[in-house]
């Protein structure tokens, strides 16, 4: 499996169980508890799967990145927190400092 598709794997774990934290209440509701719990162990299990290929820093910026983006991304439809000017901003910086990781960086896995 190419190794960008198990990181986004480890992303939409991470994704899916922050997203859930909130409806355990902390941590009193069963099946929201449940989630975040598989969710971590999803996004831990693939995240460790490529840092035999990709470095741990670069791996974990990705991850990380990817992660605030589509958080900020599901708070703002689920809960109505739309990010405000300095926000989209900072995303946009989060988001550059990944390619520029990717694209520019020697660490990457070119």
């Amino acid at each position: 499996m190419p190794v960008y598709v198990i990181l986004t794997l480890a992303i939409v774990g991470e994704v899916i169980a922050t997203s859930a934290i909130k409806a355990t209440e902390g941590f009193t509701r069963l099946g929201p508890s449940m989630v975040v719990f598989f969710g971590y162990a999803a996004a831990f299990f693939f995240l460790s799967k490529v840092l035999d290929r990709i470095p741990v820093g670069v791996a974990y910026a990705v991850w990380a990145g990817g992660g605030i983006v589509l958080i900020a991304l599901i708070a703002w439809i689920i809960y109505g927190q739309k990010p405000d000017l300095a926000g989209f901003i900072g995303m946009g910086l989060i988001v550059a400092g990944v390619l520029v990781l990717n694209l520019l960086s020697k660490t990457s896995i070119h």
